[in-house]
């Protein structure tokens, strides 16, 4: 599956201001320390290509949820050291990300210089997709670079529209993977092709499942949303989450799976708990024998040999969602197994980001993997087939 969309490897930087939209939406720690820097690494091919062509490399990103006005624990400051280290070259650093002083640090940049804007996000302007906001943004550069496909699914200012005042815009290297690896996966698979869904709710996942119900071999259902389908089978979960508005949906689409023969999997025992404190009783039960009053919070066992089983002989494995609260100890154990059977198999083997990508770092397994996306939102979005604001502002590339 070819991007259709321009590449920066189409575009002329030499001696250009090249605006790179990044994801540095890092997690750090309480103290500005970067606890998973994966995100800027994958920014680097696209910004080593623009510091190899001469350009004036600026980049922009936004970091959390400030709310369109600063936040001191929310700068982009730790990012721009951790950069430097990676480039192994100066990064300026700007207290903002437009205005007469930042303007003032690009003018003053040399061909193969990088500079890191604040957080566009500290501006109302960016997620109202503000047209003055845009504009400002876009006088800082001749050519605009989209590489943040993790907000590819955001109409923002410096997503969407500042395309509309840049004479030429392009998608990064990671964008061209991210796209390429998701969509390709979904819309030509080689077989057997597994998709593994978890994560707590059936309402988050139901554009996935039906994308996905005609062209899957086998789905593995996990994590608080597997109990959703338990309860629909008629089953007593006890305290485990359930959608109740969701359970007609789980019963047509299980029954729809049957009988386009597609194979099913559900969880066969899971581990459940007397509360959700963290030293509360724990024990390993059958899913027909969840105790009334108790919690499921993890796949058992013996859900974890079946679903290990299901995906040894799969060509194509697509996986989003984790199987239950891994982020507790006593609830991690089947999301990690799970990632060692994945990683184990002779597959293509794809992570739809987000908490399931963290799940799989945290398994130690991330290396094993053929393609871990970025984006957690944007990776839903695309494997539903929707459209995508930041893509679809791009031009598609010349013939």
């Amino acid at each position: 599956m070819k991007l259709t969309k321009q590449t920066i490897d189409q575009v002329a930087l030499r001696n250009k201001r090249v605006l790179i939209r990044v994801d540095f939406n890092v997690p750090l720690d309480g103290t500005s320390h970067i606890t998973d820097d994966s995100r800027i690494r994958a920014a680097l091919p696209t910004i080593n290509w623009a510091i190899d062509e001469d350009a004036v490399v600026i980049l922009c990103s936004h970091l959390g949820r400030p709310k369109g006005t600063p936040n001191p624990t929310l700068s982009l400051a730790p990012v721009a050291k951790r950069l430097q280290r990676l480039l192994n070259k100066p990064v300026a650093f700007t207290d903002d990300c437009i205005g007469p002083t930042v303007e003032a640090v690009v003018n003053s940049a040399h061909p193969g210089d990088v500079v890191l804007l604040e957080n566009v996000r500290f501006h109302p302007g960016e997620e109202k997709n503000d047209d003055q906001f845009c504009a400002q943004l876009a006088a800082l550069a001749d050519v605009y670079i989209n590489d943040a496909f993790g907000t590819a699914h955001r109409s923002h200012a410096s997503t969407v529209g500042i395309t509309k005042h840049v004479n030429v815009s392009a998608a990064g290297f990671l964008m061209k993977r991210e796209v390429e690896a998701l969509e390709g996966t979904v819309e030509n698979p080689v077989r057997p092709f597994v998709a593994i869904l978890g994560g707590a709710k059936v309402s988050g996942k139901i554009g996935v499942i039906k994308n996905l119900a005609g062209k899957v071999d086998k789905v593995i259902i996990g994590g608080g949303m597997a109990f959703t389908f338990i309860k629909a089978m008629g089953f007593e979960i006890g305290q485990s989450l359930v959608e109740e508005d969701m359970l007609d949906f789980a019963k047509q689409i299980h029954e729809q799976a049957i009988a386009d023969k597609i194979k099913f999997y559900l969880p066969v025992d899971c581990v459940v708990a007397a509360s959700l404190a963290p030293d509360a009783e724990t024990k390993i039960v059958p899913i027909q024998e969840i105790p009334s009053g108790w919690y499921g919070l993890d796949i058992g066992p013996a859900s974890v040999r079946l679903f290990g089983e299901v995906v040894q002989n799969a060509k194509t494995i697509l996986w989003n969602g984790p199987m239950g609260v891994f982020e507790q100890d006593a609830f991690s154990r089947g999301t990690f197994a799970l990632a060692h059977s994945v990683a184990n198999a002779y597959a293509k083997t794809i992570v739809g980001g987000g908490d399931t990508a963290l799940a799989v770092y945290r398994a130690g397994e991330s290396e094993s993997m053929s393609f871990i996306s970025t984006g957690g939102g944007a990776a839903l979005q695309l494997l539903e087939g929707k459209h995508m604001p930041g893509l679809a502002a791009l031009p598609d590339r010349p013939h």
